[in-house]
């Protein structure tokens, strides 16, 4: 199957609603709501426990779920969409506590989002490091 180009105003669509559900805490939604089944998502960092690159809607699902399991959201706050033709981005500002270590931390992060055929197919997250 072949993604085909997707217009502007899809995408401004798909990235208010996302950041919407986003603000509301309701990320798993936006998760079922706009992947793909195919999405691959990446993270500029990864390890053995969490790699860098997932394929699949599964995969997605699970990071999530770590994600929400690990860590004590004390705030969290998604600034945008920024949009183009077929992607957006998504600054996101969260004040947590990992749950295994007690380790408060504030962290920044943008990601960029593609769009094709209506759902998002990749997904790429930035970190802000002060001192990296």
């Amino acid at each position: 199957m072949t993604a085909t180009a997707t217009t502007g105003t899809e995408t401004a669509t798909i990235a208010r609603e996302l950041v919407a559900l986003c603000q509301a805490g309701r990320n798993q939604e936006a998760i079922e709501k706009f992947y793909s089944p195919n999405i691959v998502s990446v993270e500029s960092v990864g390890n053995e426990e969490m790699p860098a690159e997932l394929r699949g809607i599964d995969a997605i699902r699970g990071k999530n779920e770590w994600w929400v399991q690990n860590n004590e959201i004390h705030s969290a706050k998604a600034t945008g969409p920024f949009i183009g033709d077929d992607q957006f981005a998504v600054k996101f500002d969260y004040d947590t506590t990992f749950k295994p270590t007690g380790e408060h931390v504030q962290m920044t992060e943008m990601a960029l989002y593609t769009v094709a055929d209506g759902k998002i197919v990749h997904e790429h997250f930035f970190y802000h490091m002060p001192g990296a």
